[in-house]
């Protein structure tokens, strides 16, 4: 009852931290699977998935004990996304129905086009990597997309769609289009990599902004290391910060986050770290002064690139942002 909320436009309450699954190439699904029954009964209600996880079947068996334990459905929160070679027309709505049955429910809560670029890249690749058939975004052929999660809101199989990995010109096309509007946008945040502009304009617009990577992404494959990355939880004013309040580095920016407006998902399979994440959560213990320290520590540092999503004649990974 003390997890705070943030409420869409919808008027969809969705819990204002989540546990994100993707295990990286570290964790097997059964290590995820046991996280997420560990971070339930902690007092996470919202999880977060994708299909390209690869674990949403051993999630969903967790999700289903939960469930019979006593959790009722309406508490939980559960998202998935759209892989990016399930984009055609005649995939999204088979593809939603896999991840539905792994994942052992009726419906979701929260449905995602994981990235606009219907591009493939094997699991584990390098960043070198090109899918000879990747193409930039097309937004006529994305919003026949959008279009098949609009008919599975219809059916009512997902309560909220919404998008992810997107930028100020992609989402400023699809608000002009769809006939329902996304509910939230996944992006990377945390206090090294604040887009501020594409955070005004998503709350500006009414959608709720979901932050990934909250603790700057330690665990991330190392395809997506490179030399020039921060590190935010060493960061000397966070861990100033930590101090001063008694609390751990990655508290403190899942704290700035929740506080600033954003709903951040870590991951963790261990125990004391997501019940750290989460109690920070809960118990806001940052002061305004704090909050401002943190926003002038803003490095404009992406570390989730999206390299192997690149097409043919693109000239870097800016491109897949509009830079």
């Amino acid at each position: 009852m003390s997890v705070p909320y943030k409420t869409l436009y919808t008027g969809a309450k969705m819990p204002a931290i989540g546990l994100g699954t993707f295990g990286s190439d570290k964790y097997t699904g059964a290590q995820v699977a046991e996280a997420v029954l560990g971070a339930i009964e902690v007092g996470y209600r919202h999880i977060d998935c994708a299909s390209v996880y690869g674990n949403e079947e051993f999630v969903g068996a967790s999700l289903e004990e939960a469930i019979r334990n006593g959790i009722p459905r309406e508490e939980l929160w559960v998202t998935s996304k759209l892989w990016n070679n399930h984009h055609d027309e005649k995939d999204v709505i088979p593809a939603f129905e896999k991840s539905l049955s792994d994942l052992r429910l009726d419906y979701l809560d929260l449905y995602l086009v994981h990235w606009p670029f219907p591009n493939y890249h094997a699991p584990k690749v390098d960043v070198t990597s090109r899918d000879p058939h990747a193409k930039p975004y097309i937004h006529e052929n994305f919003m026949k997309t959008w279009r098949q999660l609009e008919v599975l809101v219809d059916r009512g199989l997902v309560r909220q769609i919404g998008t992810s990995n997107m930028t100020i010109p992609k989402l400023t096309q699809v608000l002009r289009d769809a006939a329902i509007k996304p509910a939230a946008n996944e992006m990377e945040l945390h206090p090294h990599f604040q887009q501020p502009k594409l955070f005004d304009f998503v709350v500006e617009n009414g959608i709720v902004p979901i932050g990934y990577s909250p603790l700057g992404s330690p665990s991330r494959p190392e395809r997506d290391r490179t030399p020039e990355d921060t590190v935010d939880v060493e960061d000397p004013v966070i861990r100033e910060i930590a101090e001063k309040h008694g609390l751990t580095p990655a508290a403190v920016c899942i704290a700035w986050a929740v506080q600033r407006g954003q709903v951040p998902i870590p991951f963790s399979v261990k125990r004391h770290q997501y019940e750290d994440s989460f109690n920070a959560a809960v118990s806001m213990p940052l002061t305004s002064e704090d909050m401002l320290a943190i926003a002038r520590i803003d490095k404009n540092c992406r570390l989730i690139k999206g390299q192997v999503f690149l097409w043919e004649g693109a000239a870097g990974w800016e491109s897949l942002w509009d830079e």
